[in-house]
């Protein structure tokens, strides 16, 4: 049978995966615990009522854009907001606008995979810096990876996933600065920006060549929904919207993310609570024979001395808990990484956790 080829950079690609398995406690993916506040939800089954399914949902998604500006305190409204299916289609967009043939994008590694990914998938020359031992981003080495090669698109992932570490505000200046010698554009991933001490989003003006990304995947409970944005210059937002097809939000998902925020104080309630968590289960994963990360998202990442991260998994996996396995991932030897849940299931990961390191 004959079959169409594929682009030869596309054919030595892996996919992004997230293997799931059936099991008690899952914590493996840094969804929110919790599902969306009861009012959310009835208020949107409401809206469906009133949707007018024949016609088509407004192109430029303008009232969610200006709501996701009133709630980040965006200067200029909606036109320094861009909204898509996911974070992931936000940074599509953006690669499908700035890279491309000719084009570099460059990453910090250990960092969030899909930059690499979508970034190569768009056509767009990848170069993977590196950070220090302990997963810092090392501005020396930065400056001489900017400066030799260039980059049109500059990653930085704050906090950082997998390690959970947040870049501070001397440090993305810092990094703008270098961005800014190469007529450059930095990307600041936020995905998990609320549960931060800080965010780069007050750095965003229509004269600084920044863009801060966030989903409503995990502080709004609504990963099923595929939802994120982006705010940066109005100048910017204008050329995504060139590149984007036309109607890619529609109409559901629109009174969806418009709804959603108006559950602001129960949101950022909840997030305090994650907090508090974070630090419970810090507190105990330091009473383990494991090495941890400083972590300022709603996740932690950990290394057992002792045995192997695969082992470790396992045995965890056997007790009923799935955290994610990054013991095979370049230059996480043995690492794993457990989302925060509930109260109850952070209990059973500490528990879990503990016999797995013993047996």
């Amino acid at each position: 049978m004959s079959r169409p080829k594929v682009r030869d950079d596309v054919a030595l690609m892996d996919g992004y995966h997230s293997p799931q398995l059936s099991v008690a406690v899952r914590l493996n993916t840094n969804e929110a615990p919790e599902p969306p506040p009861t009012r959310f939800r009835e208020r949107l089954a409401a809206a469906v009522a009133d949707v007018e399914w024949h016609r088509y949902p407004d192109r430029s998604a303008s009232g969610l854009r200006a709501r996701i500006a009133e709630v980040e305190g965006v200067a200029g409204g909606a036109d320094q907001v861009f909204a898509a299916n996911g974070s992931n289609e936000v940074l599509q967009t953006l690669l499908l606008t700035y890279g491309g043939a000719g084009r570099t994008a460059v990453t910090f590694e250990p960092t969030y995979a899909l930059h690499a990914h979508i970034s190569r998938i768009c056509g767009t020359r990848v170069v993977e810096g590196e950070r220090t031992d302990d997963f810092a981003v090392d501005l020396d080495h930065v400056a001489a990876v900017v400066r030799a090669e260039r980059p049109t698109v500059t990653f930085l992932c704050s906090p950082n996933n997998p390690t959970g570490m947040v870049e501070t505000e001397a440090t993305v200046r810092a990094v703008l600065d270098l961005v800014r010698e190469v007529d450059g554009l930095l990307v600041v991933d936020e995905a998990y920006g609320q549960f931060a001490p800080w965010s780069a989003l007050s750095l965003v003006d229509e004269d600084t060549p920044l863009v801060v990304t966030r989903t409503y995947s995990k502080t709004w409970s609504m990963a099923a929904a595929r939802l994120g944005y982006l705010v940066g210059p109005s100048w910017l937002v204008a050329e995504l919207d060139k590149v984007v097809l036309p109607y890619h939000l529609d109409a559901l998902k629109q009174i969806a993310g418009t709804l959603a925020l108006d559950e602001l104080d129960e949101m950022r309630a909840r997030v305090a609570s994650l907090v508090e968590e974070r630090g419970r289960v810090v507190a105990g994963l330091a009473e383990l024979d494991v090495d941890q990360w400083p972590s300022g998202a709603n996740f932690v990442l950990f290394r057992p001395r002792s045995r192997s991260g695969n082992d470790v998994w396992q045995a965890m996996v056997d007790r009923g808990v799935l955290v994610r396995n990054c013991a095979s991932w370049p230059r996480l030897a043995d690492c794993l990484r457990v989302t925060l849940g509930t109260g109850a299931e952070n209990d059973a990961f500490l528990s879990a956790l503990a016999e797995a390191l013993e047996s």
